[in-house]
């Protein structure tokens, strides 16, 4: 099955890229390719969707830390919302992605992002 990448762009500083199929060395250049032409100067951060994707390869995972070197380099963050089992498992084996940057579900996200924002703003007062 090949990779089917969505993209959405939410706000004018976040891109949504969700992703369905098998992130493997045919399909890796193609999302490495959708990520870069769909930033923008003001994106800041990358969520990618991972709750239909069913198989991820080093390719895949490469292209991972591209794209958090790259949003790194911007002063951005990439989070990863929805690892199916077997995407989960290879984080957990490989440790390529960090724990804090992986959320089970949107509403994990959403909080994690909703106490960060608190935090700043109580620190400005």
């Amino acid at each position: 099955m090949a990779l089917q990448i969505h993209v959405e762009n939410t706000n004018s500083c976040t891109l949504c890229i969700a992703l369905d199929g098998r992130l493997d060395t045919l399909t890796a250049n193609d999302l490495d390719q959708s990520i870069h032409s769909s930033l923008t100067p003001n994106t800041q951060t990358l969520i990618l969707n991972l709750q239909n994707l069913n198989f991820i390869s080093s390719a895949g995972l490469r292209i991972f830390a591209k794209a958090r070197k790259t949003m790194t380099s911007r002063k951005g963050k990439v989070y990863f919302t929805h690892p199916t089992p077997q995407v989960q498992k290879v984080f957990d084996i490989v440790k390529a992605v960090p724990l804090a940057e992986v959320f089970a579900n949107t509403k994990e996200l959403d909080d994690y992002l909703t106490a960060m924002q608190a935090g700043v703003d109580g620190e400005s007062n």
